[in-house]
């Protein structure tokens, strides 16, 4: 948007006027008059102290002096159309001259500041109309006395800062209803129905954003006794990357109970993402391991993925193999090819998946990464001190995000499957 008065709409600083201090209140005249007769009385604030006063004679200029420090504006409704910049403005939506066109343009420039709309004494109806549209409050030339209007103004100021922290409040109810829709589709419940698994997750933001991330993981039982898990990354963390972890989950749980299955459902699952994506830029990395009905045996796949760590078997905790390397991640590579390898899980164990942002929190004040091996000891104390599932999932987040000094950086999901 250019800064010419001339043109449709007028831009304004977003940032909020100061508070009212000691230093008291700053009203913004905007007005004309070629007479003169329009005198503003000196004005004192609620503490007594004198109002500062600033008069503009045009738009161009008000936007000038329309500093942070401008609490109320005080607009003249009969402001001429050369002092307005344009004339015979049109509103767009009703398509005949506005009356108000002026009032709307100062609310456009000034969206955060109080406004008054000041207006003759026989046009009650558009002194009406301009607190409709958007005016904390209107005057009467005649009523420009300095108590009447200290006090319309100190109401303005109020009123404004009330209106601002409700939509405010509005805003983050609203964000908060959009986390916990995004939320249901990229952590799901589980579906297991059947088997003797014990499932277990947990999700922690990164401390620098409001919305979810990119991770996402789901588990499902297929009809042959199956158990299908995943879990995933896509790279950013706005609405946009979450609402595509959300895209990628619910295509991967109908992919698998189609039948699908490892370099098949990785191709597939890239061909989405591709199309869903808002930028090339964009990939996710992706682990998938399937567990044989007897549950001794399981295939993986890893597309950039971390390999998930297992433990069981009378030894402590260890990555899970993978000779082939699994391959790159979705959305990297065209006709890329993701080998799946299957791995002995023995009778009883646990297994563990995760984002590598469990992984990637520093150690101590240095540069030192937790890395796998550091979170491999993690467990392995937690899991020797006794602790499995909900339990074990909580210690090893505390412990990593004592390690890290404060909140990881980077949101984290951790997905845990016990057996026996």
């Amino acid at each position: 948007m250019g800064n010419d008065v001339g043109t449709a709409a007028l831009p304004r600083q977003s940032a909020a006027p100061e508070a009212v201090s000691a230093g008291g209140l700053t009203l913004l005249v905007i007005e004309d008059d070629p007479a003169g007769s329009l005198a503003i009385p000196e004005l004192l604030d609620a503490s007594g102290g004198r109002v500062r006063v600033r008069t503009a004679r045009n738009l161009t200029e008000a936007e000038r002096l329309l500093t942070d420090d401008v609490h109320c504006i005080l607009l003249d409704l009969a402001l001429s159309d050369g002092a307005a910049g344009r004339g015979g403005e049109r509103d767009d939506e009703e398509g005949s001259a506005d009356e108000l066109a002026i009032l709307r343009r100062v609310l456009r420039m000034a969206p955060r500041h109080a406004v008054l709309a000041l207006t003759a004494e026989d046009d009650a109806e558009r002194a009406a109309e301009a607190v409709r549209v958007g005016a904390q409050d209107f005057l009467f030339r005649g009523e420009l006395d300095g108590r009447v209007l200290s006090r319309a103004i100190r109401y303005a100021v109020e009123r404004k800062r009330a209106d601002l922290a409700q939509r405010q409040l509005t805003e983050s109810r609203l964000r908060a209803q959009e986390n916990a829709r995004l939320e249901r589709g990229l952590l799901p419940t589980p579906l297991l129905d059947g088997s003797e698994l014990r499932f277990a997750a947990r999700y922690r933001p990164g401390r620098s954003r409001a919305l979810l991330g990119g991770d996402f993981y789901d588990t499902v039982r297929t009809a042959d006794g199956t158990v299908h898990a995943m879990i995933g990354d896509v790279c950013g963390h706005g609405p946009d990357e979450a609402a595509l972890g959300v895209e990628l989950r619910i295509a991967w749980r109908a992919l698998t109970f189609a039948g699908l299955c490892g370099d098949h459902l990785l191709g597939t699952l890239q061909r989405v993402l591709e199309h869903e994506r808002s930028s090339e830029e964009i990939f996710a990395t992706l682990c998938t391991v399937d567990i044989a009905p007897d549950g001794r045996r399981a295939g993986l796949c890893l597309a950039g993925h971390p390999a998930p760590l297992i433990a069981g078997g009378g030894r402590g905790p260890r990555l899970l193999p993978n000779e082939d390397g699994g391959g790159p991640a979705l959305g990297v590579l065209p006709n890329a090819r993701w080998p799946r390898t299957q791995v002995e899980l023995g009778g009883a164990w646990t297994l563990m998946m995760y984002t590598d942002g469990l992984i990637e929190g520093r150690v101590g004040q240095g540069d030192q990464r937790l890395g796998q091996e550091g979170m491999l000891g993690i467990v392995g104390q937690r899991m020797a001190a006794g602790l499995r599932g909900e339990e074990l999932l909580d210690a090893v987040l505390a412990e990593v995000r004592e390690l890290n000094g404060d909140e990881l950086t980077d949101d984290v999901a951790v997905l845990l499957l016990d057996r026996g």
